[in-house]
């Protein structure tokens, strides 16, 4: 595989991809909602061995929620949603996928707490599986 690179909106931070991504979804929880400030966040998990920052560890600021759910990591600079879940340890990395610079290949395969979905969205007629929290198998 090909070397899949990513970065923030400044270029700050920068990161590659080296092995496939594990699965990707829609999360609509209100954490990433307002995280990204918008719907939620597309994310996809990599295996950390497929994962290198190559710059801006330093730019990197984690937020982590007091109930224990998984962190929200973000360039200090210009606030780009980079990574989240197990950020920067775990033993895969979720990597927002709006933060890459080319195709994952992977696709959105379903949606995530969509109970806590803003009023204003409408959840789209994709035919994936929607789960109300997390799926029975995360």
């Amino acid at each position: 595989m090909e070397p899949l690179h990513g970065s923030c909106l400044c270029g700050g931070v920068r990161f590659e991809i080296t092995e496939p991504f594990l699965n990707a979804n829609h999360c609509h929880c209100s954490r990433c909602r307002k995280h990204s400030g918008t719907f939620g966040e597309t994310q996809g998990r990599v295996p950390r061995a497929g994962f290198r920052l190559l710059s801006g560890e330093e730019l990197i600021t984690v937020y982590s929620p007091a109930e224990g759910a998984g962190v929200k990591a973000f360039c200090s600079r210009c606030g780009s949603s980079l990574f989240g879940r197990t950020w920067p340890d775990g033993p895969e990395i979720s990597v927002r996928l709006g933060a890459l610079d080319g195709d994952p290949v992977i696709r959105p395969e379903f949606h995530t707490y969509v109970d806590s979905k803003a009023p204003w969205e409408t959840l789209p007629e994709d035919g994936l599986p929607r789960y109300a929290e997390s799926p029975p198998d995360r």
